[in-house]
């Protein structure tokens, strides 16, 4: 029998206990990207009075205890009492929900924050926040500690002749699965701003590594393209667009340029926020550049009448795209707090209006650059062709079962049938897979040997991967198809874990493998499905106990070194020195292994190291092989 449904079962959350209750709802996670979302929920605030034109500099510090500190140099958050709470402004801000000046355009026209919750849920996911306001010739302190609750109100502690905000907390570690900050994430979010706002001057302190590293742009967004651009081959100067839409005060901005590479990059803004799954301005920019680009080509003629116009696939190989949008804050809408995806549909129009009739005049004024341009598309859409026939004769494996014939001398399966509960280790050679196989949890575990290394998909086309063995057997097994056919629920795996040798072959086959999954297969990276394994490079047995440990590295081997005195060390050149039992202990076993999560944190980086590694441009490797790599031979 069910317990009655009575009057005390109704719970009342005061405050910012909310937040606490529930902070998924807040900040989308308590993981590493919810733990982040704080970081952006403050330096937001303070680019926002960069947006309103008060702010020239700001400060980002992360601390050696893993609290964050952001200062800038605006107008100050003001600090008389609030007539709705009776507590002074600041403390109103920080401790109460939908509180703050975005509610309306009095304050900030346009803002990268949007439900005035930012501040105070950060607060209420901190184990302390301290507060310190520059304001009217005064400065303002306030102190909160366990999730918002104030320990000191504002008050005033001193005098100054400067303005700004700072706002330093610390997240609680009982909320967040790791309080560990990634600075290469911190410092992608910096150098954006910098390039989205021109002569502003941001400034990241990592008192971890006791580094300091300013970023600054004079020319913004063209820069931008230029830097993710770096190392590729272009095909002409960065082309760069703005304009304001005079009907919904909408001001957009664009810039991008083409290289010979057949990647494609568009990174999006909306109010300085990343739009990381686009939205209605991404998709207007699409629109508008194959519009204008058929057009073009039909009005001079470089499409046959016989020929079908391009398609998106076909004018976007090759392209680097900046989109910079500021949209006024009583129109703005994006998908959730997280504003991953801008849903104004106003931008839809508003990018059309703007973008397509400068192209068109862009690519009437730059001839040879247009040519370039549509000769590029032309031979994509022959490739695109010809990667149609190639899935054809894959489908036709399908069909006649010889694709089956094919995975049947190499994959060894799992035997569930559930894939959220499978894993898929690629692993280096027929020797490794075979100890593979014999370590392997036969129910969860498949194994997929690789005979030598896989191509090096930078320098090769898609119909050149589907007409690739090795390639098509990695694509037959992971059952999502490729490029734009990809389709993340047909994926018959939870991991793909990357298995080899901790050698520099091992290296270059992992390199080479995610390479492969960068270019095809993006959506496996960017929602944490492929993994490295870390085989330990050393065994090491006491003589006396027979009691073996592993090292994974050679600090780890010095302490195992220190705890037996006599010992006898066995260094693993290869996955097949190790028995089956060995592999399972070490490298196999979900309670036992290490694993790395492969993950994107800076899609810019990403996409020079891609480049510069991977590419046919040897000068660019080797200077940055010259610059990163210490050749200098290790001290005894």
């Amino acid at each position: 029998m069910s317990r009655k449904y009575i009057e005390e079962d109704i719970k009342v959350l005061e405050g910012l206990e909310p937040v606490r209750k529930r902070p998924g709802m807040y900040i989308g996670s308590v993981d590493n990207n919810g733990l982040h979302h704080l970081v952006w929920e403050i330096f937001d605030n303070a680019v926002d009075e960069i947006i309103s034109g008060n702010v020239d500099t700001i400060r980002l510090t992360l601390h050696k205890d893993n609290s964050i500190e952001i200062e800038d140099n605006g107008r100050g958050i003001p600090f008389g009492k609030n007539v709705t709470t009776n507590l002074s402004t600041i403390d109103t801000v920080f401790t109460f929900l939908h509180a703050g000046g975005k509610f309306d355009d009095n304050a900030y026209k346009t803002s990268g924050g949007l439900h005035g919750v930012g501040a105070s849920v950060v607060n209420a996911l901190s184990e302390w926040m301290n507060v310190t306001v520059k304001r009217e010739g005064k400065v303002i302190e306030s102190k909160y500690l366990n999730g918002g609750k104030i320990e000191q109100p504002a008050k005033i502690i001193g005098a100054t002749n400067r303005t700004g905000t700072t706002v330093h907390f610390k997240p609680d570690s009982s909320i967040f699965r790791s309080i560990i900050f990634n600075p290469t994430i911190i410092k992608e979010r910096i150098r954006e701003t910098a390039y989205l706002y021109k002569n502003v001057h941001v400034i990241f302190t990592n008192e971890i590594t006791k580094e300091t590293t300013t970023f600054f742009s004079e020319n913004g967004i063209s820069e931008y393209v230029n830097f993710i651009n770096d190392g590729k081959t272009s095909l002409h100067e960065t082309a760069y667009f703005h304009g304001n839409s005079k009907i919904d005060n909408i001001d957009v901005e664009i810039a991008f340029q083409y290289t010979t590479s057949s990647s494609e990059v568009i990174v999006s803004f909306a109010n300085s926020v990343k739009t990381k799954e686009g939205g209605s301005h991404e998709t207007a920019f699409k629109a508008s550049l194959t519009e204008t680009i058929n057009e073009y080509a039909r009005k001079w003629k470089l499409l046959k009448e016989k020929d079908k116009n391009f398609e998106g696939d076909d004018v976007r190989e090759g392209l680097t795209a900046v989109i910079s949008i500021m949209i006024p804050e009583k129109i703005i809408s994006y998908e959730g707090q997280t504003k991953n995806k801008l849903f104004t549909q106003e931008a839809l129009a508003a990018v059309k209006r703007m973008f397509a009739p400068k192209f068109t005049y862009w690519l009437e004024e730059n001839k040879k650059a247009a040519e370039k341009i549509i000769n590029k598309a032309m031979v994509a859409r022959d490739a695109r062709a010809a990667a149609r026939k190639a899935r054809e004769n894959v489908r036709k494996l399908k069909s006649t079962g010889r694709e089956i014939l094919i995975l049947s001398g190499k994959l060894t399966p799992a035997q569930s049938k559930n894939p959220k509960e499978k894993e898929l280790f690629l692993v280096e050679g027929d020797s490794a897979g075979g100890t593979a196989k014999l370590a392997r949890d036969k129910f969860r575990q498949a194994i997929l040997p690789l005979r030598g290394k896989v191509m090096n998909v930078e320098k090769a086309k898609l119909h050149d991967l589907l007409v690739n063995e090795e390639i098509c057997t990695i694509i037959s097994t992971l059952g999502t198809g490729i490029g734009d056919e990809f389709k993340l629920e047909n994926l018959k795996y939870d991991k793909v874990i990357i298995m080899t040798d901790a050698d520099t072959d091992g290296a270059h086959i992992q390199v080479l493998l995610l390479t492969f999954f960068y270019r095809f297969m993006k959506p496996l990276i960017e929602n944490h499905k492929v993994y490295i394994a870390l085989p330990p490079l050393y065994r090491i047995t006491n003589k006396n106990s027979k009691a073996v440990s592993y090292a994974w590295n050679e600090q780890t081997l010095n302490e195992e070194k220190k705890k037996n005195v006599n010992h006898e060390i066995q260094r693993y050149k290869g996955l097949g020195e190790m028995s089956a039992e060995q592999l399972r202990e070490t490298t196999m076993n979900v309670l036992t292994r290490q694993l790395i999560k492969v993950s994107i944190d800076d899609i810019a980086l990403a996409e020079r190291r891609v480049s510069e590694l991977m590419s046919d441009n040897v000068a660019i490797r080797k200077l940055w092989i010259d610059n990163n790599i210490d050749f200098s031979p290790e001290s005894e």
